[in-house]
């Protein structure tokens, strides 16, 4: 399989105005959809559990762009506070500027686009969701679509919420998240999976659950 650079893929820079997103981006050979990754709390596109659901998604010849939503100073201060992470209004915006950037990439502007969101991400990615035609779905991994709040509403679009089963507050959330939204959805559990899917096979189901997810929407 052919691609842009050995995945997870080249380095790429999105940049708007002053602001520099870091990225990597995969496209196979005869691409058939674009995923674009927003991590959750105190992750990077170097996170190697997005890398493994990522690496699932390109060999069903899905593209990947993994994103920092945050830049290295703002990573920085995160780390000290953990308060950027949950600023979701920001953190869509940034997504939103990497969805822009994919219309202006010549191997990916013809490109159906989807999002998968973890942790805090979840959130950010509905909420970008809700406001870009252009996007098909969303899938949530130990997500917290709680948190997209009103914007659950206008995402029309079908969302998958994969969840652990031995994560039974976040559970909880994304049950109340699953009635506010405004479109299709089903709520995945993975038996015996925690909140970061550490478990033996757990991951790969959730990894499979979403490959299969975006193969049907994009």
């Amino acid at each position: 399989m052919s691609a842009t650079g050995k995945f997870p893929g080249e380095e790429v820079v999105i940049q708007q105005d002053e602001l520099q997103l870091s990225a990597f981006l995969y496209v196979p050979d005869r691409a058939r959809g674009l995923v674009l990754f927003a991590h959750g709390s105190g992750s990077s596109r170097h996170s190697a559990r997005n890398h493994f659901v990522a690496r699932q998604l390109a060999d069903a010849s899905l593209a990947t762009l993994l994103l920092d939503l945050l830049t290295p100073a703002e990573d920085a201060v995160d780390q000290q506070t953990a308060f950027l992470r949950f600023n979701i209004p920001l953190l869509s915006e940034r997504l939103l500027i990497a969805t822009d950037w994919s219309r202006r990439h010549d191997q990916l502007k013809k490109l159906s686009i989807g999002y998968f969101g973890a942790s805090t991400g979840a959130a950010a990615a509905l909420v970008a969701a809700s406001q870009r035609a252009e996007v098909k779905t969303v899938v949530s991994r130990g997500g917290r679509p709680d948190l997209a709040g009103a914007a659950l509403r206008k995402v029309y679009v079908p969302v998958l919420l994969i969840v652990g089963g031995n994560d039974s507050d976040v559970i909880r959330l994304n049950r109340i998240a699953a009635e506010q939204l405004g479109g299709p959805h089903e709520i995945l559990i993975i038996p015996r999976a925690t909140h970061l899917f550490e478990e033996p096979g757990t991951l790969e189901q959730a990894a499979l659950a979403a490959r299969e997810w975006f193969l049907t929407y994009l």
